[in-house]
């Protein structure tokens, strides 16, 4: 340990190591620290690749393997608490941001890229990683010991958010591998549709909801048609983007009975913005971004009445460390076909992502809306 500290303090005689020292220090995070969530760089020049991409080149030097974490998730939530990402200069996350102000990202042309790039990786990852249904968003635990527990209570809790009830016919909007569908049809005897663009998840939801009166589209939300009693939209919307949002919505408008009522479910952040992170946007989910309140606000402006709103963002952390767990126990099975750089892209994944619920920089949102206001108001489910 001795030798490790001497070390780090070498590397920290240039003035770039000094001054990534003092940020993260301002975060409780130590360079050379012999804590879980202290740094140990491999590679001095980690320091100039920090200061000068921010986040970028803090997650590719990772990858890199010029620097480690025994708790990233710990971390994280340190650093994000703290405030440091204001204190690097992203250039890349100004880069795109103009790039984001200048092009629709997320056009139709391009609406089936987050399939192949992400939702395509295999269906043998996602089933090492997720619950039983496969259920790719934030669980539910408020009575939940389990993950599997967790997702089927989520399913539940929208169930009831939207008064499912036998007869009915439901849309899903981004159904992935047909969780929500499946339970919904099996649970409430409903008729279901589900949407995804990705050719991984449609192939397999068919499978998973044959016999049951689900349909799997692979398909666009700008291709949707026909009336629905109720419609879901489950960690899809961050793929949508800000120029799109006000189509969505008058698409979901459109489609949803006037006496139904349609449910998102999303990823929010606390300030409107109109790119992702840069590393999360490169690796992890091209062309996405996360919405405001603001935003979602003005695109239901004149279509819908709000009715509820409920943040469970800190299950969100519970949920990624799952997540995490289940990866990394399944990780000898999965290693010889994705390889060290993926597992160490998909752990900084998981865990930065957990640490930002943790520290409560991202939020995570359930909104229940109607066409015309629920006659005496709806009461609000939890």
């Amino acid at each position: 340990m001795a030798t490790q500290q001497l070390e780090q303090a070498a590397s920290l005689e240039t003035a770039e190591a000094r001054t990534a020292a003092r940020l993260f220090s301002g975060a409780d995070v130590r360079i050379g620290g012999d804590r879980p969530w202290d740094i140990t760089v491999h590679e001095p020049r980690a320091f100039r690749r920090w200061l000068s991409q921010g986040s970028l080149g803090l997650g590719e030097s990772y990858l890199d393997g010029w620097w480690d974490c025994d708790a990233l998730d710990a971390m994280f939530h340190r650093i994000l608490s703290a405030g440091l990402p204001r204190g690097l200069r992203n250039w890349p996350l100004v880069l795109g941001a103009i790039k984001a102000r200048v092009f629709n990202l997320q056009r139709g042309s391009r609406a089936f890229v987050i399939g192949e790039q992400h939702y395509d990786i295999g269906n043998d990852l996602y089933a090492a990683m997720l619950d039983r249904r496969l259920t790719y968003s934030c669980g539910y635990w408020k009575r939940a010991f389990t993950l599997d527990e967790a997702q089927e209570d989520k399913l539940d809790l929208i169930c009831r958010k939207i008064g499912l009830a036998p007869g009915m016919r439901v849309l899903d909007i981004g159904c992935g591998w047909g969780s929500f569908v499946r339970y919904a049809a099996e649970k409430y005897r409903v008729e279901a549709v589900g949407t995804t663009v990705s050719k991984e998840q449609a192939a397999l939801a068919k499978d998973l909801c044959a016999g049951l009166p689900v349909e799997i589209r692979f398909a666009d939300y700008r291709a949707l048609n026909g009336r629905f009693d109720r419609i879901v939209s489950v960690g899809m919307i961050e793929h949508v983007g800000y120029r799109n949002y006000g189509v969505y919505m008058k698409i979901v408008h459109d489609c949803l009975a006037d006496d139904g009522l349609f449910l998102l479910h999303t990823i929010g952040t606390l300030r409107s913005t109109t790119s992702t992170d840069p590393w999360i946007g490169k690796y992890i989910f091209p062309n996405s971004m996360l919405p405001s309140i603001r935003q979602l606000a003005k695109a239901t402006e004149g279509l819908f009445v709000t009715e509820d709103l409920h943040n469970f963002g800190p299950d969100y952390d519970k949920t990624l460390m799952a997540w995490w767990r289940n990866f990394d126990d399944h990780w000898p099975e999965l290693q010889e076909k994705y390889g060290e750089r993926f597992y160490r892209m998909w752990t900084y994944y998981l865990l930065c992502c957990a640490g930002s619920f943790r520290a409560r920089w991202n939020q995570l949102w359930q909104i229940v809306y109607s066409k015309r206001g629920v006659p005496g108001g709806y009461a609000a489910i939890r």
